[in-house]
């Protein structure tokens, strides 16, 4: 009996230990088998006190009333499947007649409460069957990606929701990308993340960094041009816009369309383009966009005009020939001048860190989500590196991610500077580097002369 007693104390002890040191292992050795138990348990009555049940159907009530019998209980919604995961739970529900998926989504909170797990998100998989995502543990505390995502090229994963899946950034879904957040709150790790890993694959990198380089100039090594000025960012936004135009000329020289040409090889992108000829794709990510729009005489207004044309134009067509914007900063409303509403239109794709005030939000998920802009207030001033992402579907979710330090995506760059394509547009905006022989950067031909 003794035996027993400390057996049990040493595996609660363990069990305590890993709760509090690994939540992660605590989930998968004690904690998922435990909330499966109290779902499937409490599952009935957890529906019925949610007002998720609907009342039996008139049949059966007649007959009861017949036979003078007691009045059939509610229908309770069947479950079709309970999967548990390395973050919670996934409970997939036939929905009954009569309920939609806004019903369980309204519910999340109080489900989230009753089945006692750290958080509970709905959707709908198919026409009336409804999918429950229940987190069994706090996974923005630490953030651990998995180890094997479905990455591809210009999709990398950049943190870890709230709901257990992993946060993608695909500039092929979602071309251009505005994120904001106050200072430290974790913007720049953000950045990091996504250099990083963009750093592997056959993409060229430009950076425009007008606080003097401090954040981009470590990085120069995978960078295929950088500008450190407002001067020399006009000077490269103009070069992409005449690269651009020249991509676009060799699409249309490409296309030949006939009646013989095959529908499959029509194209009005590169990614149609054969892949001898095809453009190198270009991401463009702008450290702080106010540096670029604030003036203080005429002739920087001047500049500042033709800044936010050449951005303008760069997101309203630039998807086609493969270049991508991230752009970055504390605020990005109407105050920074005439154009600026018209850029954010563009950027489809937001994140908001955590903010100082209730417009910093809206000027991100004003016009996308309300609920988002309420959810991007909440974020707490010791969670950097957490915020809520957003697209034009409406759509968002809370998100962090995992630390990466200047000395981690130097090291990425640094490793990968040897995959840095050489851009004769934008040759003279190449940062001066002293590459190790048979180190330097592969040359790429002009998008003029291809084809």
């Amino acid at each position: 009996m003794t035996g027993i007693v400390i057996t049990v104390v040493i595996v609660g002890g363990l069990a305590l230990l890993l709760k509090w040191r690994r939540p992660a292992w605590y989930w998968l050795a004690f904690g998922a088998l435990i909330a499966s138990v109290r779902v499937l348990v409490t599952y009935g009555s957890v529906m019925d006190a949610c007002n998720l049940t609907v009342s039996a159907s008139r049949f059966r009530i007649m007959v009861a009333r017949w036979f003078k019998k007691a009045m059939p209980p509610s229908r309770v919604p069947r479950i079709r499947r309970l999967r548990i995961t390395r973050t919670g739970l996934v409970l997939r529900i036939r929905m009954r007649p009569g309920q939609d998926a806004f019903e369980y989504a309204a519910a999340s909170d109080r489900l989230r409460h009753s089945f006692g797990m750290r958080q509970v998100t709905a959707r709908e998989v198919r026409s009336g069957t409804v999918e429950l995502a229940m987190t069994g543990y706090d996974i923005l505390k630490r953030v651990q990606m998995p180890a094997k995502v479905d990455d591809g090229l210009l999709k990398v994963a950049v943190a870890m929701a709230d709901d257990g899946s992993v946060a993608f950034r695909d500039y092929r879904r979602t071309p251009h990308a505005l994120t904001l957040g106050a200072t430290q709150s974790g913007k720049s790790v953000y950045q990091r993340r996504l250099v990083t890993a963009l750093a592997p694959q056959p993409v060229a990198l430009v950076g425009i960094d007008c606080k003097q380089g401090v954040e981009l100039a470590p990085l120069a090594r995978r960078l295929s041009a950088l500008a450190t000025t407002p001067e020399e960012a006009l000077g490269l936004l103009e070069a992409l816009v005449e690269r651009m135009e020249g991509i676009y000329q060799v699409i249309r020289r490409e296309q030949r369309i006939s009646a013989d040409i095959p529908d499959a090889e029509i194209t009005a992108d590169i990614w149609g383009l054969p892949e001898k000829i095809r453009p190198v794709p270009v991401v463009l990510t702008i450290d702080e966009v106010a540096e670029l729009a604030l003036v203080a005489t005429r002739a920087e207004e001047k500049r500042r005009n033709r800044i936010v044309t050449a951005l303008v134009r760069l997101a309203q067509l630039g998807r086609a020939a493969g270049i991508y914007l991230d752009i970055y900063g504390q605020r990005f409303g109407s105050e920074l001048g005439d154009g600026i509403t018209m850029l954010r239109a563009q950027l489809s794709g937001r994140t908001a860190h955590r903010v100082n005030d209730e417009s910093s939000a809206k000027m991100a998920f004003g016009d996308i989500n309300p609920d988002a802009v309420f959810a991007a207030i909440q974020i707490a001033t010791g969670q950097p590196g957490t915020a809520i992402t957003a697209d034009a579907t409406g759509s968002w979710s809370r998100i962090r991610t995992p630390h990466t330090t200047l000395r981690q995506a130097v090291n990425a760059c640094n490793r990968h500077a040897h995959l840095t394509p050489h851009l004769p547009e934008l040759a003279d905006f190449r940062p001066a580097l002293d590459l190790a022989p048979g180190k330097a950067a592969p040359a790429i031909e002009s998008v003029t002369e291809a084809a």
